[in-house]
């Protein structure tokens, strides 16, 4: 049995055992399961001294003999003499998924505790199996099902799911969540950040009901350079031995059973020919189902490889240049986060419209419906989680907790083909506890997937009219992928940044993650002048220039498509609480800079049609 092997089947079986204060496993496409929403009007208790947590004496409810107390007893006044102090029936109610930022203009710059309560009626069937998910809470969500704690959740961008067999009620039940977005400083992502910290459920929450033996898990691709070959496995959701699970591809009359080992995981590996590859120019998903006695699920899957050979990036064995651009999970003319399909259409649309042929979702996990709408729309995509800037390099718990948002978000988007690269980071800057942390990082990526390119958004320094690449984590990584803001933070004006060259270390294909600068949509005036748009269209006309003397350079994802919300930018004439770095306007107005970066795209779409 290989260490790949293993390691992942230890991490899936740790996974799926019942905990009652940890995240479970990932159940792989739970959305294909029969699933109740949850989704709707929650009331919600805004609580910023946790009183619904915490008695007098600062001491948890939950963790008290009774455990009993707390606000998540939802608790309904029986006698008219009980003392109860909060009120979920006559409390607010805030759409989920959604944020209390953007839907409560008093809440607009809060951080902290809110409760949010949904009742919901179930007709749970004996044999079945039920689980509550939650795709996104931010950030610390402890989660309570009729006054009994399911678990506590870490993490603002990764699912969250628990399974609630035998405590369901036939009837009327309450799911309380206390959501707690206070950044602090041993956290992923810490204290300092740079975009806005929406606190809530942001994502679909569903209780889905399953058979008592189901497939948890699979994985089912393409071998790492091997287009005639597809490998992976299935896992079930208990450690039974000797039971089949068929995966087949209808389209193509291919057909695989496997038998459980005692682990309930069978390896996948067999040949397959006449397969469609998956590619921006040809987004061809397949309908691939895996099923067992107990259950039949279906996926759409896209079938591609992608590697690096020298200072070249190969999908399907051709050299390809990343034309990209930067996305936050944000709504530019709607406060929140992208909530429905339509708010994540309109992002990718617009980055295609440029001619892109490929996204960075920074800075953090975006939602797993974004990704599945890449894979359709023929989008390549960086996916990334939240060590950003400056984490605490040596807590072992915050190492822990950024290892397990990675681990969740390999494990959710490991069979979409969209997903080229697993970023572990952004803008770290160097020191030997760094290095420890983020090496570690990288070789826990490549251990749970060896068949896509591993990297991070780099730092640089400069001498003189040099810039620099030497971070030592550019031996553990795929690709040299480094920010550079020449022309708006260092270099002068767009037009004296040319005169700088690169030194780069490594022999790797070059990705810049981000360069740019603001500008005010609607604000003109010359190439000098701070904030207009033709400043920020000479700085990508100029930016071109210099990074095209990278004979290595193989793609970019410019900072960023869209204007978006930020506590740090608070120029009150300028910026007023926005990054104004986008290409599009807070209005959805193409700014100057834009076109720029659509020609140039054509252009480099022109040119790798000619490479063989």
């Amino acid at each position: 049995m290989s260490k790949k092997y293993c390691w992942i089947l230890l991490v899936t079986v740790l996974a799926i055992s019942n905990s009652t204060h940890a995240q479970q496993n990932l159940i792989q496409n739970i959305q294909s399961r029969k699933i109740l929403s949850l989704n709707g009007k929650w009331n919600y208790i805004v609580d910023p001294y946790e009183n619904g947590y915490y008695d007098y004496r600062h001491e948890p409810f939950d963790q008290s003999a009774s455990k009993t107390g707390g606000f998540y007893d939802d608790r309904q006044q029986k006698e008219k003499s009980e003392l109860i102090e909060y009120d979920f029936d006559h409390s607010p109610t805030i759409n989920v998924p959604g944020d209390w930022n953007s839907q409560a203009e008093k809440l607009e710059f809060y951080e902290g505790t809110v409760w949010l309560r949904r009742q919901f009626n179930a007709s749970p069937v004996d044999g079945n199996r039920y689980y509550i998910y939650f795709g996104a809470a931010n950030y610390e969500a402890h989660v309570y099902l009729n006054g009994k704690k399911l678990g506590v959740h870490k993490g603002g961008f990764t699912p969250l799911q628990y399974e609630v067999t035998g405590k369901l009620k036939v009837g009327v039940n309450s799911v309380v969540v206390k959501v707690d977005n206070t950044r602090r400083q041993d956290e992923i992502p810490t204290i300092n950040t740079d975009w806005w910290n929406y606190g809530g459920l942001t994502r679909d929450v569903f209780l889905a009901e399953l058979p008592k033996q189901f497939i948890a898990d699979y994985q089912v691709q393409l071998a790492k350079g091997n287009t005639q070959r597809i490998e992976g496995f299935v896992q079930l959701s208990d450690s039974v031995a000797g039971r089949k699970v068929n995966i087949s591809i209808p389209e193509l009359k291919w057909n695989l059973e496997v038998t459980t080992d005692q682990f309930g995981r069978a390896p996948i590996g067999s040949k397959i020919s006449k397969l469609s590859l998956w590619s921006p120019e040809s987004p061809k998903l397949y309908t691939v189902t895996v099923s067992s006695n107990e259950e039949k699920i279906q996926d759409k899957i896209g079938f591609r490889t992608i590697e690096t050979s020298g200072n070249n990036i190969l999908l399907n064995g051709k050299s390809v240049f990343l034309r990209g651009i930067s996305l936050h999970d944000e709504n530019p003319l709607l406060a929140g986060r992208l909530r429905s399909e339509g708010d994540m259409r309109m992002m990718l649309q617009w980055a295609k419209d440029m001619n892109c042929n490929y996204v960075r979702l920074a800075h953090y996990p975006h939602n797993e419906e974004m990704v599945s709408l890449a894979d359709e729309m023929g989008l390549l995509v960086w996916a990334e989680v939240p060590v950003y800037w400056t984490i605490s390099w040596t807590n072992p718990g915050t190492y822990k907790n950024a290892e397990q948002q990675l681990t969740d978000l390999i494990v959710r988007d490991k069979n979409r083909a969209s997903v080229i690269v697993w970023s572990i980071g952004n803008e770290t800057p160097l020191s030997e506890p760094r290095h420890v942390f983020m090496g570690k990082l990288a070789e826990h990526a490549r251990l749970l997937d060896q068949t896509r390119l591993i990297a991070a958004a780099l730092e640089v320094h400069r001498e003189g009219k040099t810039i620099i690449l030497n971070d030592p984590l550019g031996e553990k990584i795929d690709l040299v992928s480094f920010n550079e803001y020449a022309g708006w933070y260092w270099g002068g004006t767009p037009k004296e940044i040319t005169a700088y060259q690169f030194n780069i270390k490594y022999n790797k294909p070059v990705v810049i993650t981000e360069f740019g600068g603001d500008a005010l949509g609607g604000f003109h005036a010359d190439e000098d002048t701070r904030w207009s748009e033709e400043y920020q269209e000479a700085l990508y006309k100029n930016q071109i220039i210099l990074l095209s003397k990278i004979d290595a350079l193989r793609g970019m994802t410019p900072w960023i498509l869209t204007d978006f919300r930020s506590p740090r930018r608070q120029h009150p004439i300028y910026q007023n609480f926005w990054n104004r770095k986008g290409l599009i306007s807070e209005t959805g107005k193409k700014k100057k800079a834009y076109y720029v970066l659509q020609d140039y795209y054509k252009q480099m779409e022109a040119k790798y049609k000619q490479v063989k």
